[in-house]
């Protein structure tokens, strides 16, 4: 290993090139000019000409659009260095596969032994790259190669930045014998680096198992279960990056969408994907999918759990189907002077048919006009007589028709439908026989009948049973992937609805079962997956630990036996042990103490408290002076504090943390393992320093 930082001070160059004998100016040289053949690469798009090469002005508003996001991905981003890393192959990668190739030009970096791994690819004026896009098949080896396989790279460098600018580098001779391996430094100190503003990528520190995962195929679902601070959050992003750049095209026409626990923390997460080039990801909560109603209400855990429970979707489909009812009478269709019969057992045959085929409700009722007129075009065709495709639409546009396809299947109102199941006693129990117990269906309906939909107060597990009756009459979109993030408190409806998003793509699903602090928090990842549509998915575990410091995550761990006995507890890779301490306090004056003590280092600091403990704390805050901002607010040079309820702190992390009374954290639940699930998750939010602050007794399972 070399660093500068350690290293003699370059003697004089012996050539007329002030760099020569001098590598971190050599690569200082190739960053300077890196970013002016990048500013070279979008002002060529910036003066692209588009008025005589379009059609229409539909053709010129998309290709516009597609040149400013363009011009938008060749944004330099002051304090994002261009690359992090350089291979020096032993043998030019693709030499071999150029080679006997029938005269085929080889990719330009297969030119290459000295390759320069970045968050894009940059090239010159002559189209050759000075930086390689890290998600290239030819970068792979910055990951993964090693000591013990090398992938014939002779060396991989590491480059430490400071502001911007490049200030260090790192070497590693992988294929030399008598170099033993060792732990990068710079590569702990980004790590390490305190994080201030929204969540960053980890381009340049992603681990082997965390490559293996981000470069699997499209074709395939990946569940992920990592523990605090496995980055299972970054290598989901990271592989949404990877797919857009492997599977353009076709994600390009089916779309990406990543689902977050809350607005909070997407807008913690929103800037990961823009900084490494990828502007069309759309972000969303499970909410914002359901949205096909207000929702002012909430639900007791006790009938939140039943909603959500996978049960209520034979329910709907029974109440949905239900409205079909067979022909008692046929269907007399006049047409000039004759009249055309269609017996009401012929009729039946056609709905238990449509029926039989399983296709959405709404497809069928728009489908049986036409079966129906078809019917009668048979009886014409046996009578001597030549309709046609325009003579069968008119037959299905007959007012007979249209009266019969009304009663025999009338239209369905999703939310409609949902407010009768939830009002009507006995219309929920004639479609829940057998499904829900009586108790269960006592606990899901309510207390009083509601004039219309407009006027129903709507719970979140009310929203997601409307949208599985929206997708019985009328198929959801599918999208090409979705990543599902914080996976582990989704309810089995609730995965249904994401699974709806992503029938015929495939998923990310990333979670921690020790975090789930819902009622009907995941039990199993292969319970979750079956749900989700996706049971062929393949389960990884992360258990390398990259960001709570080893003594704070030692301390977490200890509820693990309570609350998630089966998992193998995270495993702090960190050679910083990180500040630790259990304080017990006196006042509400302590816990402000304790921030103002944090902050007084650099970084973010965040104050975790149970909810109910949130107004007493911020009075105090304000009364000392100390400004705090809410999750989801971005840190900012002068306010590095911000106030978090515990409910809300899943997914943030913070360079420093004060959580406040462990014990109302767990008495802020439902029950005690959900509560101490809402503390492990509290507990794990710290990247270099935890202060526990209590007046009461700490939870037994702490102690």
């Amino acid at each position: 290993m070399s660093t500068p930082a350690d290293a003699p001070t370059a003697h004089a160059p012996a050539s007329d090139d002030p760099t020569a004998d001098d590598p971190l100016a050599r690569e200082r040289s190739h960053l300077a000019a890196s970013r002016s053949a990048l500013r070279a690469m979008r002002e060529d798009v910036e003066s692209l000409d588009i008025r005589d090469v379009t059609a229409n002005w539909v053709n010129a508003e998309v290709l516009a659009r597609q040149i400013e996001d363009r011009i938008k991905a060749l944004a330099d981003l002051s304090g994002t260095p261009l690359f992090f890393g350089r291979l020096d192959y032993l043998h030019a990668p693709g030499a071999d596969r150029a080679e006997g190739a029938g005269g085929e030009r080889p990719r330009p970096e297969a030119a290459y032994q000295t390759l320069h791994i970045g968050r894009r690819h940059v090239h010159d004026a002559d189209g050759d790259p000075m930086v390689i896009d890290w998600r290239a098949p030819v970068s792979q080896p910055f990951y993964r190669a090693s000591k013990k396989d090398p992938m014939d790279v002779g060396l991989r460098r590491r480059f430490g930045y400071t502001g911007g600018d490049l200030s260090a580098y790192e070497d590693e001779h992988l294929s030399d014998p008598a170099e033993a391996a060792a732990t990068s430094k710079l590569l702990q100190q980004e790590i390490e680096r305190p994080r201030v503003g929204p969540m960053r990528d980890i381009v340049a520190t992603i681990q082997p198992e965390q490559d293996e995962i981000v470069r699997s195929g499209l074709t395939g679902t990946v569940c992920v279960q990592g523990g605090p601070g496995t980055g299972k959050t970054a290598v989901g992003l990271h592989r949404v990056a990877y797919l857009l750049y492997a599977h353009r095209e076709r994600l390009a026409r089916t779309g990406t969408l990543v689902i977050g626990p809350n607005k909070s923390f997407l807008h913690y997460i929103e800037q990961v994907l823009p900084a490494l080039g990828e502007l069309t990801v759309r972000q969303a909560t499970v909410d914002d999918l359901v949205a096909h109603v207000e929702v002012r209400g909430a639900d007791e855990a006790a009938a939140a759990v039943v909603k959500g429970d996978a049960r209520m979707a034979q329910v709907l489909r029974r109440a949905v189907y239900a409205h079909v009812t067979m022909p008692a009478e046929p269907v007399v269709v006049v047409r000039g002077s004759r009249r055309w019969r269609v017996p009401a057992y012929e009729l039946e045959e056609i709905v238990r048919e449509l029926l039989d085929r399983g296709i959405r409700y709404g497809a069928a009722r728009e489908a049986l006009p036409q079966r129906i007129a078809h019917a009668v075009l048979v009886q014409m065709e046996r009578a001597g007589e030549a309709p046609d495709d325009r003579v069968q639409d008119a037959v299905a546009r007959n007012a007979a028709v249209k009266a019969a396809v009304k009663a025999i299947w009338p239209p369905v109102d999703p939310a409609k439908l949902v407010l009768r199941l939830l009002t009507d006693a006995e219309f929920l129990a004639a479609h829940a026989e057998g499904v829900l117990t009586e108790e269960e269906r006592a606990t899901i309906l309510w207390d009083r009948p509601v004039r219309s939909v407009k006027a129903a107060r709507w719970s979140a597990a009310d929203a997601v049973l409307i949208d599985e009756a929206t997708d019985l009459v009328e198929r959801t979109h599918s999208l090409g992937h979705v990543v599902l993030d914080e996976a582990q408190d989704l309810s089995p409806m609730q995965y249904r609805a994401v699974g709806r998003r992503c029938t015929t793509g495939s998923a990310t699903v990333l979670g921690d079962l020790a975090q789930g602090t819902t009622p009907w928090a995941t039990r199993t990842w292969q319970e979750a997956l079956a749900h989700l549509g996706k049971g062929e998915g393949v389960i990884e575990e992360l258990t390398a630990g990259f960001r709570v410091p080893t003594d704070v995550i030692a301390y977490a761990s200890r509820l693990l036996p309570h609350i998630a006995p089966d998992l193998t507890p995270v495993a702090s890779v960190r050679e910083n042990p990180g500040f630790f301490e259990v304080r017990t306090s006196e006042s509400d004056a302590d816990v402000v103490a304790a921030c103002a003590e944090l902050l007084r280092h650099e970084g973010s600091t965040g104050l975790i408290a149970a909810d109910a403990r949130v107004p007493a704390l911020a009075g105090a805050l304000t009364a000392a002076g100390l400004t705090y901002l809410s999750p989801g607010q971005e840190t900012t040079a002068e306010t590095r504090l911000t106030l978090v309820p515990a409910s809300l702190a899943k997914g943030l992390e913070y360079d420093y943390v004060v959580l406040d009374e462990p014990r109302a954290v767990v008495d802020g639940e439902p029950d005690e393992r959900t509560g101490l699930r809402r503390l492990y998750v509290s507990l794990t939010r710290a990247v270099s320093g935890l202060i526990v602050t209590h007046t009461t007794p700490l939870p037994a399972q702490l102690t």
